[in-house]
C-alpha cells in the first residue's frame, strides 16, 4: 500500500531546516545543519515533564556482546499488556528531550524504550550526558558505524520482547538521524509491527527496500526539503519490492518539528504540525 498525504496547516511559515543524516556525504551536512538547531526551550519543558511525571522511569543496561547500552525505558499506568515503542533519538543523543518524549510515549499506554545509542563511545564519554555540548554529542555520533547501530537496536529489540509488561509486539520509531536509523532497522530486524519515521531519510540502497519486515509511517515538515527529496525514491523502492510507506507532509512545518513544535510559543507552523503528528502517531499504535 502505497499513501502519501499533505496536511494543510493553517499557517505557512518557512523554517530554516535543520537535517537528518543518511549515508556518507550526507551525513556531515546533516550534521552541521542540526547542531545550529537550538531546543533551549523544549529542554527546559522535557525536564519539568520528567521531574513531574507519574510514570516508573528506569535506567536499563542492556548487554550487547560485552558492551552496555545505557537504556531509559518508562512505563505506562495500566494493568494490561501492552506494545514496546523503541525510540531512537536525534544527532543530539539521548538528551532531555529524548527521555521526555519516552515519557509522552507511556502517557500514552505503551512501554517506552530509548536506548542511547552513544553509550560506551569512548573511555571518557559512555553516555550522551557526559559529552560538554550538545554539538559534541552531533560529532560523535557522525562518527559511529552503521552497521554496530543497527547491531545495538537489535540487542535493545531482543531485550524489550523479553519485558512481562509488554505484549510481543514491537515499533521502532525514530526522529532525525533516528529516523533514518528506524528506516533502516526495518531492513535488518524481522519482528517489528510497525516503523515510524520523523523527518528521516530511506536507505540509500535499493536492495535493501526488499528486506523492510513492516509497514514504514513517515512524517515530514514540506520546509524540510533536504529530507523530501528523497522520499520520491523511497516511494518508489518501496513501491516495487510490494512494501506499505505511508506518509504525510506538514504544510509549512521544518525539519525537526517534533522537537521545536512543544514550545506553544515556536513556529505555529511547527506547533500545527507537531500536534497532528503525535495525534496519527498514536492512532497508528491504537490499531496495531
Amino acid at each position: 500500500m502505497m499513501t502519501k498525504k499533505i496536511f494543510l496547516l493553517p499557517v505557512l511559515v518557512l523554517f530554516a531546516a535543520c537535517t537528518p543524516l543518511t549515508n556518507n556525504a550526507m551525513d556531515d551536512q546533516a550534521m552541521r545543519s542540526d547542531a545550529a538547531h537550538s531546543d533551549d526551550s523544549s529542554q527546559g519543558n522535557s525536564v519539568d515533564r520528567l521531574n513531574d511525571s507519574p510514570r516508573h522511569q528506569e535506567w536499563v543496561e542492556v548487554e550487547n556482546n560485552g558492551k552496555t547500552i545505557h537504556t531509559w525505558v518508562v512505563y505506562p499506568e495500566t494493568d494490561a499488556p501492552t506494545p514496546v515503542v523503541i525510540l531512537i533519538h536525534e544527532n543530539k543523543g539521548l538528551n532531555d528531550w529524548a527521555r521526555g518524549m519516552a515519557d509522552q510515549v507511556a502517557e500514552a499506554g505503551y512501554i517506552a524504550v530509548a536506548p542511547d545509542l552513544l553509550s560506551e563511545f569512548s573511555e571518557q564519554y559512555t553516555r550522551t550526558s557526559d559529552f560538554p555540548s550538545p554539538d559534541d554529542a552531533t560529532k560523535a555520533i557522525s562518527a559511529l558505524k552503521p552497521e554496530l547501530v543497527q547491531l545495538d537496536l537489535q540487542a535493545v529489540a531482543e531485550w524489550a520482547k523479553t519485558l512481562p509488561a509488554g505484549n510481543g509486539k514491537l515499533v521502532s520509531a525514530g526522529f532525525c538521524w533516528g529516523g533514518a536509523q528506524s528506516f533502516n532497522f526495518a531492513t535488518n530486524y524481522d519482528d517489528l509491527s510497525a516503523a515510524f519515521v520523523f523527518y528521516g531519510t530511506g536507505p540509500t540502497q535499493p536492495a535493501a527496500y526488499a528486506n523492510v519486515s513492516a509497514p514504514i509511517f513517515g512524517f515530514y515538515g514540506s520546509a524540510d526539503e533536504r529530507v523530501n527529496a528523497t522520499i520520491a525514491e523511497s516511494e518508489k523502492q518501496m513501491k516495487a519490492a510490494g512494501k506499505t510507506y505511508d506518509y504525510e507532509i506538514y504544510d509549512g512545518a521544518g525539519h525537526a518539528f517534533m522537537r521545536s513544535g512543544e514550545d506553544p510559543a515556536g513556529d505555529p507552523a511547527n506547533v500545527a504540525a507537531r500536534n497532528a503528528a503525535w495525534e496519527r502517531m498514536k492512532m497508528i499504535l491504537s490499531e496495531l
